[in-house]
């Protein structure tokens, strides 16, 4: 028998392609003669589905495995809200780049059968923890999966700020911001900023300053259990914006302190047996394949 009984179904439907992708998925697994939980949102795009409705809460604790239909974006949403339950998620793609959910349509009913039926790979990613504290008092933050972004949000102005890790000193700076990335985040807007790309399985943060104000400044790699401190600087004309997997926001204040440390849960990851990490970024990202005779 497969291990996963009970199956949680989270989709960002904003297409009738991924309607119907949910769709098929949700008859394959009825043929299975599984139990179908749908996350709140989910259902409501599906009138009269005769499904199971939960909250993300319930889907964490009760669920053997958790389907994410959409793009890598809706996954960043599930794993913040699921990563504490230890749940596991298996990402099928219905976005642009997928380097997170990547099971295509195509492949539901064979893929999906191979992760029922035990033939699967797992692997961990950890996620970041934000607090923003003003005057000694937590006033905001959020978890990020990919990156923390500080920038100075609507406004074209450079920012300044301090920057602490591991309580040591690092800089100040004047630039268009601050990236701070997990590895998995290494191969979104922080390699767009220049940073490296790192494997998954490091345990590394990278810090990648955005158009910084002097030729020197280039991407910091530090250790994966860092602290790391951000002080916004106290003659900022804007107010400089910090942003979670580009879908949590806090606007800080001149003085604000910006806290960020791993979260002690960590997402457990499905990818089918043949996911190889380097493929995906030479599909991914356009990188040359083998020479030809």
């Amino acid at each position: 028998m497969s291990e996963f009984n009970r199956i949680g179904l989270v989709g960002r439907l904003g297409s009738d392609s991924a309607l119907h992708t949910l769709k098929r998925l949700i008859r394959y697994l009825q043929s299975r003669g599984l139990d179908i939980v749908l996350e709140e949102e989910t259902a409501a795009a599906l009138p009269g589905h005769l499904l199971e409705v939960s909250t993300n809460e319930t889907l964490g604790k009760t669920c053997d495995l958790v389907i994410v239909v959409g793009g890598d974006g809706s996954l960043l949403g599930a794993a913040r809200a699921l990563s504490k339950y230890n749940v596991p998620l298996l990402g099928v793609n219905r976005g642009r780049l997928g380097f997170l959910t990547d099971i295509t349509p195509d492949d539901i009913e064979v893929l999906v059968a191979d992760v029922l039926d035990g033939k699967y790979m797992m692997e961990t990613r950890f996620l970041l923890d934000t607090s923003v504290i003003r005057k000694g008092a937590l006033i905001g933050g959020g978890d990020a999966l990919n990156d923390v972004v500080i920038h100075p949000g609507r406004l074209i102005r450079m920012i300044e700020f301090e920057l602490y890790i591991d309580g040591q000193f690092v800089y100040s700076q004047r630039s268009d911001g601050l990236i701070i990335s997990t590895p998995t985040g290494s191969t979104a807007y922080a390699l767009s900023g220049g940073g490296p790309i790192m494997h998954p399985k490091l345990d590394a943060i990278v810090i990648v300053p955005m158009n910084p104000h002097t030729l020197s400044s280039r991407p910091i790699v530090v250790d994966g259990n860092s602290e790391i401190k951000i002080i916004v600087g106290e003659e900022n004309s804007a107010y400089p914006h910090v942003t979670c997997d580009g879908q949590n926001h806090v606007v800080t204040n001149p003085g604000d302190e910006i806290h960020i440390h791993k979260k002690p849960h960590k997402l457990h990851l499905i990818h089918p047996l043949n996911h190889n990490f380097y493929e995906t970024c030479r599909t991914k990202l356009g990188w040359g394949s083998h020479l030809g005779n």
